[in-house]
């Protein structure tokens, strides 16, 4: 085990230069139209992004740092007493605090309680990759108790920690981002990770299509589960959820108190009707 976190001027490089190169590749191939002017919305998610990184500077950072590095010491959880070599020890590590995120991931959809946090992210009327950042401020800090578990119980030392920190940021940019991709070779890519139309269905106001393709780095945890989907044409896909689809739904202000007022039911179009929107997959996948 290593005690010693990628640098992170390393890290940081590595996130900003991903994100950079999407928001070009957004502007030049988009997968979706877009609902609402993009400046506003990026406007608008880093906002968001702004707090929810204040409040990981603030909680998450000094409990996690110093319960890695005591992993990392004292040789706790699975990884730690198995004496493994970096080269095993980091991709097993990064592959299990994945496949454990995609129980969280369940879990923030399932309980209400945790749900309502979770729903200011998939409020967002349309998908890139400023998205992939637009979590709620309490939302994190709830998390952190999940992420202590996986610390500890997986064995994962503060480099493993800060390679998979990093490796997850730029998956998430990457399948939430807005880059049409050749159809037949995100098919294929697919197999292996998250794409940008496998997580598209994911954000769909449809919540038989939401409630699938959960994995947020490697696709095979949502194959295993029987979760996967890939059947849905982008252009019929409405992102976002029925409830909160009003311009004064998704402003700033409204979104950091959503989780703190009376939840509408999320998955019904707010007004008189309430209808629930309708699958639009292929019949034939």
């Amino acid at each position: 085990m290593s005690n010693r976190p990628l640098p992170l001027w390393l890290s940081g490089a590595v996130v900003g230069g991903t994100f950079v190169v999407l928001l070009a590749l957004e502007l030049f191939r988009p997968l979706r139209r877009a609902v609402e002017p993009k400046r506003v919305r990026l406007a608008r998610n880093f906002a968001v992004a702004a707090l929810g990184a204040a409040a990981v500077s603030l909680t998450e950072r000094p409990v996690i740092n110093h319960l890695a590095a005591s992993v990392g010491e004292r040789r706790w959880g699975v990884l730690g007493w198995t004496s493994l070599p970096l080269w095993v020890e980091i991709p097993l590590a990064v592959a299990l605090m994945d496949y454990t995120l995609y129980v969280w991931h369940f879990l923030v959809h399932r309980v209400p309680w945790l749900w309502r946090f979770h729903v200011v992210h998939h409020t967002d009327l349309d998908m890139d990759a400023s998205t992939a950042v637009r979590f709620h401020f309490a939302e994190l800090v709830i998390s952190i108790p999940w992420r202590a578990a996986q610390v500890v119980l997986i064995g994962v030392s503060p480099l493993d920690f800060s390679i998979w920190q990093t490796a997850l940021l730029v998956s998430t940019m990457f399948h939430h981002s807005n880059v049409r991709l050749p159809e037949t070779f995100e098919r294929r890519l697919a197999r292996f990770v998250v794409t940008p139309r496998m997580h598209g269905i994911h954000h769909s106001v449809v919540r038989e299509e939401t409630d699938s393709n959960w994995s947020s780095g490697l696709a095979v945890w949502d194959r295993l589960h029987g979760t996967f989907r890939l059947d849905v044409p982008q252009e019929k896909i409405t992102i976002g959820v029925p409830a909160y689809r009003a311009p004064e739904d998704v402003r700033l202000a409204s979104l950091l108190r959503l989780p703190f007022v009376p939840q509408r039911p999320s998955w019904r179009w707010h007004g008189t009707h309430g209808t629930v929107p309708r699958t639009s997959a292929r019949s034939d996948p």
